[in-house]
């Protein structure tokens, strides 16, 4: 080959290489050397394939070379099966000889400490200097089950590549990964690629996301993260994943304190926020899941359904009991269960027995075991119903003899109507024995099959919580971006910023003096609250700088001369920009505002109940900054406490709309002046419908 190489940065030479080298080759069963070496024979790898060992000549038929220097220049892929400490000269040589890319098995580089971080900050230099495709280090390899070339030390399977596009694995744990891949193929799921991207000192689950969604093999993106390094990146990849029409799940550990410590440990992974991580990934069109089942489950649905559930689910059952099971997981998982409509009614009252109600879920009772047929002719008017997103068949299976019964007509229903939303099949009775043609054939018709309906009901409701998540943006930014003060804006000059964008905040105005202070007060009205006002007092109330229900001159006067003293005696260094008069307005239920500007993801909003309830409940949720007011109204009525939003014991429903427009005002003030760090509204005072909502206090950081 010639020494010079084009393309060499393409991602093709690490996922599909011509011709491949492993160094650290071995004879010795268990090796990581003889392992890769197995798992290529095993595939009948059909590319070139050299073995460098510097004690031997040759291993099991194949010749040896002594060390990198003699490959021939422009390998594609290198996959170092060697110790740590030969790793940076290996690389280094494999640069040398013009190697496409380098898979890095070897552990102990940012995770193990300073020294290893340095190391692996070099490897990425080396790898962005010679144009070089760096997997790893700390990682498994891959697996490219579209050309049948395992470049890992798991044992890999390899089966021919069927016609139909299959599930990408991007995971930064490799044990997961491979973990994961088995799974998947349990559930006959075609996988395309298995990448584990372990440290990510070059290349990271960014770039594989972003080769995977050009990637004509892959349909659905299946994903394991401990951090996004490129967090806007990925925001912008998962939109073009979204335009391809390739669709992405992610379970990503690190909701607990404790699983954050622990990624730092594994992966020298330093985690971010995971809820404002979430927020973001969820709104670009991510489906986000818990647990590994979960990621298996959804899947298996985004693969096989040719739709996404555009409505809530319908429900056939056999059972009452479990009719009532099913209303009460699905309530907790937030999966929809619409009633039926009077047409759907009719139409399966025309062909039920009168003992049978038609409801949703539906109980078909033992009547499918007289009447076979009754499936076919019940299914298409729940699906022709435009309220139900999808439909699943709770099926109780029993036995071999049963499932004969019941399969038959089930599928012929299903082959007669073909439907286009999804059809989700779940046995009640898990280890129920049944033909696998049955199942076999429900998957070729696109039909998940799953032998719980527990994890049927968890996957269904985590897709059509995405499937009917707004993302269509508000207005937009709200104008050109402001010219604002740097640092801590104070309280007063904060409420001014957002009075001009629109957002109701009191009347009031700033006094230096207690003769100004009693002027303002006789112009805006009595009763009147006292504010001291200066960039470093944030906590106001702790050093007696508010004074409430002030009625006359005379009050005023008095808590003037209080509050300078007390502010005086608590922070003696500190100067006042002065002390902000406003109405003393009525009091009414609290809601807390707020706005984060990350610099890794962007911003994010804040909402929840305020006063003591925000700290004590922790009912506040993130929202980003484009959702529009009808999106945000949902998202309040979400709080654990909306009861009290809705009226609650005699008290009047709230002005909920009011709120969200400040929300939603604060969003696109924010969007419009990324100079934005923080904002704190809180409280926003939200009064009965009609009668608006108002914020009381606010706080501006900028940076």
């Amino acid at each position: 080959m010639s020494e010079t190489v084009s393309n060499a940065t393409s991602m093709d030479r690490l996922l599909r290489p011509r011709s491949v080298a492993i160094v650290g080759a071995s004879p010795t069963p268990g090796s990581f050397g003889a392992s890769i070496l197995a798992n290529l024979e095993n595939a009948r790898y059909a590319g070139q394939l050299y073995l460098i060992n510097p004690k031997r000549a040759e291993i099991g038929g194949r010749p040896c070379v002594a060390s990198v220097d003699e490959l021939p220049y422009g390998v594609d892929c290198a996959v170092l099966a060697i110790p740590r400490v030969a790793v940076m000269e290996t690389v280094l040589a494999c640069a040398r000889r013009k190697v496409g890319g380098v898979i890095i098995f070897s552990a102990g580089f940012a995770e193990a400490g300073e020294e290893g971080r340095l190391e692996q900050q070099r490897l990425g230099e080396i790898a962005r200097e010679h144009d070089m495709v760096i997997e790893g280090p700390n990682c498994l390899g891959i697996a490219n089950y579209v050309d049948g070339v395992p470049l890992t030390f798991v044992v890999t399977p390899m089966t021919a590549f069927g016609d139909k596009p299959g599930v990408g694995i991007v995971s930064q744990s490799g044990a997961m990964a491979a973990v994961l891949g088995v799974a998947l193929r349990h559930h006959d799921l075609q996988i395309s690629y298995s990448v584990s991207t372990g440290n990510e000192a070059a290349s990271g689950v960014e770039e594989f996301v972003e080769y995977l969604i050009a990637d004509e093999h892959t349909s659905v993106i299946a994903m394991i993260v401990e951090q996004f390094r490129k967090p806007k990146k990925f925001l912008a990849l998962v939109a073009q994943a979204n335009a391809a029409g390739k669709r992405v799940v992610l379970l990503h550990p690190g909701s607990s304190g404790a699983a954050r410590a622990s990624a730092a440990t594994h992966t020298g992974a330093i985690a971010g926020d995971y809820n404002l991580m979430r927020t973001k990934v969820a709104h670009a069109g991510v489906v986000m899941v818990e647990t590994l089942e979960e990621l298996v489950d959804v899947t298996d649905i985004l693969s096989r359904c040719k739709t996404l559930p555009n409505g809530g689910a319908a429900v056939f059952t056999e059972s009452g009991a479990f009719k009532a099971l099913t209303l009460d997981l699905c309530e907790r998982l937030a999966l929809p269960l619409p009633a039926l409509t009077d047409a759907t009614a009719d139409a399966l009252r025309r062909e039920l027995p009168d003992f049978i109600p038609p409801t949703n879920p539906l109980d078909i009772t033992a009547q499918g075991l007289i009447d076979p047929d009754l499936y076919r002719r019940c299914i298409p008017p729940v699906l022709a119903d435009e309220q139900y997103g999808s439909l699943v068949l709770a099926i109780i299976l029993s036995d071999e003899a049963t499932s004969g019964l019941k399969f038959p007509p089930i599928l012929a229903a299903l082959r007669e109507i073909r439907p286009t939303k999804p059809v989700i099949f779940a046995g009640l009775d898990e280890g129920a024995k049944l033909s696998p043609d049955y199942i076999a054939e429900l998957r070729e018709l696109g039909i998940p099959f799953f032998p719980t309906t527990d994890r049927a009901f968890r996957a269904l409701a985590h897709v059509t919580a995405h499937a009917m998540a707004p993302r269509t943006s508000g207005s937009g930014a709200l104008g050109a971006a402001m010219t604002l003060p740097v640092g801590v804006i104070p309280d007063f000059r904060s409420k001014q910023i957002l009075a001009e964008i629109g957002i109701p905040v009191p009347p009031g105005e700033l006094a230096t003096t207690a003769d100004e202070a009693q002027a303002i007060a006789a112009r805006i009205g009595y009763p009147v609250v006292l504010k001291a006002q200066a960039a470093a007092l944030t906590h106001k109330s702790d050093v007696g700088g508010v004074a409430l229900k002030l009625q006359d001159a005379e009050a005023v006067a008095t808590a003037w001369d209080k509050m300078q003293a007390d502010i005086a005696h608590a922070l003696p260094e500190l100067t006042l920009d002065g002390i902000l008069v406003e109405t003393m307005g009525q009091w009414a239920t609290e809601l807390i505002v707020g706005a984060h500007s990350d610099p890794e993801w962007g911003a994010v909003l804040l909402i929840g109940l305020g006063g003591v309830l925000a700290e004590a409940l922790g009912d506040t949720r993130l929202i980003v900054p484009e959702l529009g007011r009808d999106a945000v109204v949902a998202e309040l009525y979400k709080l654990k406490g909306a009861a009290l939003l809705k009226g609650f014991r005699g008290t009047p429903e709230l002005d909920v709309e009011a709120a969200a427009d400040i929300v939603v005002r604060l969003g696109q003030f924010v969007l419009a002046n990324p100079a934005v760090r923080e904002v704190d509204i809180n409280p926003v005072i939200v009064y009965a419908k009609g009668k608006g909502a108002v914020a009381l206090d606010a706080l501006i950081v900028t940076g």
